[in-house]
């Protein structure tokens, strides 16, 4: 399996400024965390959405090869990075569940 460089520096970069907007933003809000989460998983919606989208156009013949690729790529990358954290949260959880207090 190869992973497209450009897409995963592509997300971080993504991930960067949302969470620098939020920052920003959430000072006074108090919702800085919660608001990053909830635009980072739209952003992965819609770069699944666009990676379907692609798909379909390339199916009927109306898309570029590399613009279909390029878009699964990053739809893919965007999914196994939304897997990983999920994991973690996961992980975190439960080991909070096994602290003794």
């Amino acid at each position: 399996m190869t992973i497209n460089v450009a897409a995963g520096a592509a997300a971080y970069a993504n991930a960067a400024k949302t969470l620098t907007a939020a920052q920003g933003a959430g000072a006074t809000s108090g919702g800085g965390f919660a608001d990053m989460l909830k635009s980072t998983l739209e952003g992965a919606i819609t770069d699944q959405q666009k990676g379907e989208q692609a798909s379909m156009q390339a199916v009927a013949g109306n898309a570029d090869i590399n613009s279909v690729v390029a878009a699964v790529t990053n739809a893919d990358v965007t999914l196994q990075t939304v897997v990983a954290v999920r994991d973690k949260v996961v992980s975190a959880y439960q080991e909070i569940l096994h602290m003794t207090v």
